[in-house]
């Protein structure tokens, strides 16, 4: 890991991102890039760069220059406060649109992985507003690790992988691993059982068993449980476990198939207590 995103908006969900983008760059000696975009209604984003806005009037121009210049003087607080942890920092400061702008930077600069805060939503809330994390979540290029609370530990010892057991999960298993490795950690391969699509456990954990060996996983444990939701059930289970990350890929759904069904990942992402990490598997 060589590149690490943190997005920021100066929240305070955003300073635990930072926090723990911070602590994940310490462990892998990564740099660190510090990311704010000042919001623009456009359908892209460009860096900020001498002369900018040529055919705005000059009201709404020194508006945006003056949004601009505060937002420098924050990102270099945040990016000192990084520095003094022994951190390498690039700062990147965009104008126009969130998703597009983060969107850029993990292509330009070959981002490794993307931390970033959620307030966490209602199903009512993301119905209505959505969010610029849950879009990231649902298309990033890279792994994303969403941070909701600040975490009790800067080291992930439990980790729960909750799987379906899909064929495609070959890619997001190796970051699974990677972070293991990183932090010594064991890992809790967990499948829910749902009234819905009820499986006996005996049979699941044969099959749980052959899935580990396919991707070569090391020191996990295999659990089945039982609820009423996939979501739930793996916000639970973690929480039974004391989990330091839960870890799940998502297929990262779009348009009518993401209205209808919508995404385990990214209701676990606003809901979890604890850090989340996705990528999107094809």
């Amino acid at each position: 890991m060589k590149k690490i995103l943190v997005p920021t908006d100066f929240s305070q969900p955003a300073q635990m991102a930072v926090e723990t983008g911070i602590n994940m760059a310490k462990t892998t000696h990564a740099e660190l890039i510090l990311l704010h975009i000042v919001d623009q209604p456009t359908s892209e984003s460009f860096n900020v760069e001498g002369e900018v806005l040529h055919d705005e009037n000059w009201g709404d121009r020194l508006f945006t220059l003056k949004l601009i210049e505060k937002a420098r003087e924050k990102l270099d607080k945040v990016a000192e406060v990084a520095r003094q942890s022994g951190v390498t920092v690039t700062q990147q400061l965009r104008l126009g649109n969130p998703f597009h702008g983060i969107d850029a930077v993990i292509t330009d600069h070959n981002v490794d992985l993307v931390v970033m805060g959620t307030e966490g939503h209602s199903k009512l809330d993301k119905m209505l507003i959505g969010s610029n994390t849950e879009k990231v979540v649902r298309h990033a290029r890279c792994p994303v690790m969403t941070v909701h609370r600040k975490p009790v530990t800067a080291t992930f010892k439990n980790i729960v992988y909750a799987t379906a057991m899909m064929e495609d999960e070959d890619k997001f298993s190796k970051v699974v691993t990677q972070i293991q490795a990183l932090f010594n950690s064991t890992l809790h391969i967990v499948l829910i059982n749902t009234p819905a699509s009820f499986q006996q456990d005996s049979l699941v954990k044969r099959d749980m068993q052959d899935f580990a060996r396919r991707l070569q996983l090391k020191n996990y444990t295999l659990n089945v449980f039982n609820d009423y939701s996939k979501e739930d059930g793996i916000l639970r289970f973690a929480d039974s476990i004391n989990a330091d990350l839960i870890a799940m890929a998502t297929h990262g759904r779009t348009g009518l198939a993401h209205l209808l069904s919508g995404s385990i990942a990214e209701s676990v992402a606003n809901q979890a207590r604890r850090p989340v990490l996705t990528a999107v598997v094809k």
